[in-house]
């Protein structure tokens, strides 16, 4: 599962707006073991139909399980929201009606006689699932939890398709057949589904058969032949291209809305390599017989690691021109993936033990982007990570592995995600790289088709590094925190040794960390590796001289935030000798606040030149041109970044800059890259042309605001249209509005959306504004809606509301007051 995440434009509303509200801790008293096995599914076989005018599923279902150990007469089945029409026993093609009694959640069954461990039975369920009159709330994760969604059923909006998609995890699969819905159980599966004979279907496991009806309908049969999880299971519907590729003669395909066709491969087209590589790297041959992906409409969360069968949000979906700018779904792709093996043929065998699933996942996209894009990338990706987890102080109070959480969907979070994948990664450091994949192949091949615990992670790692490794699972794994590191240097000329004093600073738990310091004297680099695990350590090394850096965590793994006591001499010798990422990374930093000192400015010269992309989008987003000096000795470096830069998003970005000089000799610049394929080159360019020539960027903005555009062309099209525009231009920008899909950049839109409505005589035209908005905040994903209404409704209509009423525009004003709940 890859999070779903919401725009980062309300965030600071949403943090300077929260209320303090006294936490529930009710839940710490209790410990959530993993689910007893009383039956053990085997196979599962399913005949589904559709009924579109309902959103029902009219299902039959025939259960196959035997007890697990102990003898049992009885079974007990998940079954949300159903209607049970019929519940017997199967057996040699005769069927046995059985006593059941039902909640609406759980089916409890007598069975025939008491079944042995060694005895299959066969239980046959008659059932209708009814998941939109379903209760069921969702997590950050994941906005729903009704298990099987019709998407615009009925076909009644024009611009949506008509789509069926399933979303099992954590255990919402059970809305729509009866199981077993936990974890650790694991079982083949095989599927009839019938659908309008218009549509194509992707189920786990192989396509078998297609079976035209007389009615216009067609059945497809799928089946899966490995065992799984019931929580993997997945349907999916809807008129979609297809296109194929292929991995070492087995199908891998995309299932995308058929205007994206043509970029298909250019999104997911790098899934065989992907394949390969993990294949490679874990020592495990994709085990699956095909693996497909397809995009969903109205996703309740990023993506899905279904067996075979990855759903992904419609963000995926971007067109050539959004990639122009670079695949920004290639991470999710990636994380997807690399759950096939940690989550899929090994799964956690419990909630509270997610992180063999989604600690894996995010560790993927690290590997992934490190093999693909070089270090850099893999080592942005990395601190990224780092920084995510940091940015909540909440996360250091969570355990990596939870045996007590409140609800099982709050595992989902920054911890199970970038935490886990970062203690992952200290341990790929630690251990070395062929000892790390050695283990991890271990415990895939140990666990295959069944299910995993962090403990079963650490036996392995045990095993093929001859440690005993607990010290790092306690600290990392059953604990919470990380290490605040206060960091000093001195050096003693006359005994020619070099100190480091680190003093870890995060309170009472200490932390053991293996550390690599490097000491650097010109062009010798002297590795010693130590361990921190007090208070306060000390380290002494003989020197030759005075090192020109001293460099603690040499290859910048650590979780930990540190303050360290470096000079500006350090750090550009950091910069241009050290060399990874985050070390040029700190040296870019350092330098950015001291933009009074030349060396620094000289620093920043180089880092908006450096080799990788991020960092130099990075450094140019640190330079102050408030500051004579910057501006005047960066005018050129910007200006040739801004035509020359081969990344766009670096070229976007020093457009942005070069306009606050506001010079006409830079016009001709501003007006080419409004029209360069990057949407977000053109956006900035458009933006820096309505500060020279407010008449021609309008003029630009009323004929780009006819064509296709998304992202960063959008809002600055909007942006355009509402600052040098008026009333007559509203149904333009109105339409934008509209036509602009669920994301950030509609977001992005809101607050200038908002603006234009504030000038708004017309109260036809205010009306139409407003229930725009409304529109579009009932749209908003459920979870996500107790964060967004007060922006939009208290923030946002409230205040434009107060501009009405200031202004006179009394009707304007009420009905403004009328679209904003009574109780929030």
């Amino acid at each position: 599962m890859k999070k779903y995440l919401l725009p980062i434009c309300i965030f600071a509303f949403i943090a300077a707006s929260a209320q303090q509200v006294p936490a529930d801790t009710s839940w710490k008293k209790n410990y959530r073991e993993t689910a007893t096995k009383v039956n053990d599914l085997v196979h599962t076989k399913l005949d589904v139909k559709f009924d579109y005018a309902k959103s029902y599923l009219y299902g039959k279902a025939w259960i196959t399980l035997h007890p697990h150990f102990y003898p049992s007469d009885s079974l007990k089945l998940d079954a949300k929201g159903m209607n049970i029409n019929k519940v017997s026993l199967y057996k040699d093609g005769k069927y046995t009606d059985l006593k059941y009694s039902y909640d609406s959640s759980f089916l409890a069954i007598t069975l025939n006689k008491t079944y042995k461990s060694t005895e299959n039975y066969t239980i046959f369920i008659d059932y209708v699932s009814k998941p939109n009159e379903l209760k069921a709330k969702g997590s950050a994760a994941i906005s729903d939890a009704k298990g099987l969604y019709f998407i615009n059923p009925k076909g009644e909006e024009k611009d949506k398709p008509t789509q069926i998609w399933t979303q099992g995890e954590t255990e919402s699969n059970s809305a729509w057949f009866p199981t077993i819905d936990k974890p650790n159980q694991k079982c083949t599966e095989e599927i009839y589904m019938t659908v309008p004979a218009k549509y194509v279907t992707l189920s786990n496991g192989k396509l078998v058969s297609q079976t035209k009806n007389s009615n216009g309908t067609r059945t497809d049969y799928w089946k899966m032949d490995l065992p799984h999880s019931p929580y993997l299971f997945f349907m999916g519907v809807g008129e979609y291209a297809v296109i194929k590729d292929s991995y070492k003669g087995k199908e891998v395909s995309y299932y995308v809305e058929k205007e994206f066709a043509p970029v298909a491969r250019k999104i997911f087209g790098n899934t065989p390599e992907m394949i390969a590589f993990y294949s490679k790297v874990t020592g495990v041959d994709f085990p699956w017989y095909k693996y497909a992906q397809i995009v969903g409409r109205d996703y309740v969360s990023g993506a899905m690691e279904n067996t075979t069968s990855t759903l992904h949000a419609e963000n995926a979906q971007q067109d050539a021109r959004e990639l122009v700018d670079g695949n920004g779904w290639e991470d999710v792709i990636a994380h997807e993936l690399f759950h096939q093996w940690f989550g899929d043929y090994v799964t956690c065998e419990s909630w509270s033990n997610i992180t063999v699933n989604e600690s894996f996942a995010d560790f993927s996209e690290t590997l992934w982007n490190e093999h693909k894009y070089g270090k850099d990338a893999g080592d942005e990706v990395n601190f990224k990570g780092i920084q995510t987890y940091l940015s909540n102080p909440e996360n250091a109070t969570k355990n990596l592995v939870r045996f007590y959480y409140a609800d099982k969907e709050d595992v989902f979070d920054m911890v199970s995600y970038p935490k886990g994948g970062r203690i992952l990664n200290m341990l790929r450091n630690y251990v070395g790289d062929s000892a790390f994949f050695k283990s991890l192949n271990l415990y895939l091949t140990s666990n295959k088709f069944k299910n995993g615990e962090a403990q079963q992670l650490r036996l392995a790692f045990e095993e093929i590094t001859g440690q005993d490794l607990n010290w790092y699972w306690n600290q990392w794994y059953y604990g919470s925190g990380h290490p605040k590191l206060s960091i000093s240097y001195a050096y003693n000329d006359s005994a020619k040794t070099a100190s480091v004093f680190v003093k870890q600073t995060q309170g009472e738990k200490l932390f053991k960390l293996p550390v690599a310091i490097d000491i650097y004297n010109g062009t010798s680099k002297v590795r010693n590796k130590v361990w921190l695990q007090n208070a306060a350590d000390t380290f002494s090394f003989s020197v030759p001289s005075k090192p020109d850096l001293i460099n603690v965590d040499g290859d910048k793994i650590l979780l930990c935030e540190k303050k360290e006591d470096k000079n500006l001499d350090n750090y550009i010798f950091q910069y241009t000798h050290a060399g990874l990422y985050l070390d040029r990374r700190e040296a870019i930093d350092f330098a950015a606040k001291n933009q009074g000192d030349q060396k620094a400015l000289d620093l920043l010269k180089l880092a908006i030149k450096d080799k990788y992309y991020g960092l130099r989008n990075y450094t140019l987003g640190k330079l102050n041109l408030s500051i004579d000096a910057v501006k005047t000795q960066f005018e050129p470096l910007i200006a040739d970044i801004a035509a020359n830069d081969p990344k766009a998003t670096v070229k976007a970005r020093a457009i942005e800059l070069l306009s606050r000089y506001k010079k006409d000799v830079y016009k001709p610049v501003f007006e080419k890259a409004t029209y360069d394929s990057s949407y977000t080159v053109a956006g900035s360019g458009l933006e820096a042309w309505s500060k020279l020539d407010s008449t021609g960027a309008f003029n630009a903005a009323k004929v780009l605001s006819k064509q296709p555009s998304k992202g960063r062309l959008s809002s600055a099209i909007a942006n355009v249209l509402i600052s040098f525009g008026d009333e007559s231009s509203f149904e333009i920008i109105s339409d934008k509005f509209e036509s602009t899909p669920m994301s950030e950049s509609k977001f992005e839109q809101l607050q200038s959306f908002t603006n234009l409505l504030g000038k708004i005589k017309s109260t036809d035209k205010l009306k139409k504004g407003v229930d725009q908005i409304v529109k579009f905040r009932e749209s908003i994903p459920a979870n996500y809606r107790g964060q967004t209404d007060p922006f939009i409704n208290n923030f946002l209509l409230q205040n434009l509301a107060g501009k009405k009423t200031g202004a006179g525009l009394t009707e304007q004003a009420d009905y403004i007051k009328s679209k904003i709940p009574a109780k929030q």
